[in-house]
């Protein structure tokens, strides 16, 4: 069965406009993230990810980071790319949309030859990237006031 979505990668800037309007809806409206740390300077060069519903409405995106970028977040490893900023809006919950996004993250790595993802889990999102083949490593930690671990998996 096909799902009643489509992931791809952002290729213009409406559709980096319905990222930033799934992630201002997830993480600033539901989670009181502070808008103005929820943007950064790594969304222009990231690889951003949208879900979009069957009538055009975004579900869901993420990004990747990789290079520079990623450095800080992945223990300076240039094969390792950062999966971050994932979010699914609350109608699109249950439809699969957050495990395509990550695949899709995955995909892109890959292109870019990176041979693992390491990402930054809210602590209640632990088992859904586990399912996903990602383990956790390292103590837990705040971010954005939010308890998280960091996770990787190997390509």
């Amino acid at each position: 069965m096909t799902p009643p979505y489509r992931v791809r990668v952002a290729e213009d800037r409406a559709d980096l406009d319905a990222c930033f309007a799934v992630r201002k809806d997830v993480f600033v409206a539901e989670q009181g993230v502070p808008e103005d740390i929820e943007y950064d300077a790594h969304d222009a060069g990231a690889v951003h990810v949208l879900a979009v519903g069957a009538d055009g409405v975004p579900l869901g995106t993420g990004r990747l980071l990789y290079g520079a970028a990623a450095a800080g977040r992945t223990g300076g490893d240039p094969s390792v790319g950062s999966l971050g900023r994932l979010a699914v809006t609350r109608a699109a919950r249950g439809l699969g949309v957050g495990a395509a996004l990550v695949r899709a993250i995955e995909e892109a790595a890959r292109a870019r030859g990176l041979a693992a993802v390491d990402l930054h889990a809210q602590t209640h999102a632990l088992g859904f990237y586990e399912k996903l083949g990602y383990a956790a490593y390292g103590p837990e930690f705040p971010d954005a006031g939010i308890p998280h671990r960091a996770m990787r998996r190997a390509l």
